[in-house]
């Protein structure tokens, strides 16, 4: 859906350890109410988003609850440096934050979100997510799921069909096939294969090939992830994709992907950059199905998400509650497909609220019930994890180290950051 262009003023502030908040969809100007004025307040990270105040008042009148509403801070370090003094100090201001992956992995066993496994993440209800994010991401060491997922985001596999076309390559199915992709697409300043591989990114790519060889992130003697990782390395080598995208992120790989230089590539979300490029379609630039390189016919992906957590110091636990089991609902879920364009988690819901017309409803539906669908490997320092574990596989694209040397140093910084 399009959305509008609207400024939005927004506080976000933290002073001596209070966090200053909006107000809900009705108090939107009035950041001067005392706390009895509302039922809870939300720390958001949706809150420059046109539509949201039409999905606050949604929010607010399916729920009966007053919403105090704090905008987080657009600037990722800025916002996890927040987050986490909140959650730490004990704070009480915050009664649900919104907090992705890497937060998750980080604060999901300190004790500081409360276990929602009881009240919202029942039986009934946890059973439509996809079970691998579940446990990898949002439960706890003592079995607790801590947070409500608010949307499903695969690293879809992506093709160019007008290349596919071109070469005559009909699928991708089998780790044969894409390897003859790559010698039929790859030549004359084209690549079967793009990636984004600067190093706080290319940890994405890097999982999802030790995943599609049946290997295991956390564990550098499988075999299967030195043949992961010689894989990766020797793309590069044969000329199937190009060194110098160690220096890209999504921002620089999607219009190379747009310009035709790419067969293929993983990429999150549901194509925005393409569509807007006119470059999405089942005709150009579209999700396939994630190809079986170990033979086994286990097919691996991964989903991400932003969490909704309900912060353990909270004094407004019950009305909290009633608001996530409200984000956990159908209901709830199809309020923020239709003002976020935010793929609902849940596949049931799914199933019911997306239109058919929805060109990822097909491949996603296929993705939740054909593949192992997982969370991103993260440790809780997860971003000197994922840096640390760049930085060497670019040192090792780059003939810089062997691919042992490069695996002895991944199970050092996996046991590193364990502890």
């Amino acid at each position: 859906m399009k959305k509008r262009t609207i400024s939005l003023l927004l506080c976000a502030a933290m002073s001596a350890g209070v966090l200053a908040g909006c107000g809900g969809s009705s108090d939107s100007g009035d950041a001067a109410k005392k706390d009895g004025d509302y039922d809870l307040t939300l720390y958001s990270v949706n809150t420059t988003d046109a539509d949201f105040d039409g999905w606050l008042q949604n929010v607010e009148e399916a729920t009966g609850l007053k919403i105090n509403v704090i905008a987080a801070p657009t600037d990722t370090d800025t916002r996890q440096q927040k987050i986490t003094t909140v959650l730490s100090t004990g704070d009480s201001s915050v009664d649900v934050l919104e907090i992705n992956d890497e937060m998750s992995a980080s604060f999901k066993n300190t004790g500081w979100l409360e276990s929602l496994s009881d009240t919202v993440m029942t039986e009934d209800i946890r059973g439509e997510f996809a079970q691998g994010y579940l446990e990898d991401m949002i439960t706890d060491k003592d079995g607790n799921i801590v947070g409500v997922p608010g949307y499903a985001g695969y690293l879809a596999f992506w093709v160019n069909q007008e290349i596919m076309d071109e070469v005559g390559i009909e699928s991708i199915d089998t780790k044969e096939d894409f390897m003859n992709y790559m010698k039929a697409a790859s030549g004359n300043g084209r690549y079967g294969y793009g990636g984004s591989w600067e190093k706080t990114y290319v940890s994405n790519e890097l999982a999802q090939f030790v995943n599609m060889f049946g290997g295991d992130y956390f564990d550098w003697t499988n075999p299967a992830n030195k043949e992961a990782v010689q894989f990766m390395h020797d793309l590069v080598a044969e000329g199937y994709t190009p060194i110098d995208q160690i220096a890209d992120k999504y921002e620089q790989m999607n219009p190379k992907a747009n310009d035709g230089k790419y067969g293929s590539l993983f990429m999150w979300g549901l194509g925005t950059d393409y569509a807007k490029a006119d470059m999405l379609g089942e005709d150009k630039i579209h999700m396939a199905m994630v190809p079986d390189f170990s033979g086994t016919g286990e097919r691996a992906i991964f989903t991400d998400s932003w969490n909704y957590v309900l912060n353990s110091a909270s004094k407004n636990k019950e009305a909290a509650v009633k608001f996530l089991q409200y984000m956990a609902s159908e209901e709830g879920m199809k309020a923020s497909y239709e003002a976020f364009d935010r793929y609902p988690a849940r596949k049931d819901v799914a199933e019911k609220v997306v239109p058919d017309t929805d060109p990822a409803k097909e491949i996603y539906s296929r993705y939740a019930t054909e593949c192992n669908v997982q969370g991103r490997p993260m440790l809780p320092q997860s971003m000197e994890f994922i840096t640390d574990m760049g930085t060497i596989f670019q040192s090792y694209v780059k003939d810089e180290i062997t691919v042992d040397e490069f695996c002895t140093k991944a199970q050092e910084y996996v046991d590193k950051y364990s502890e």
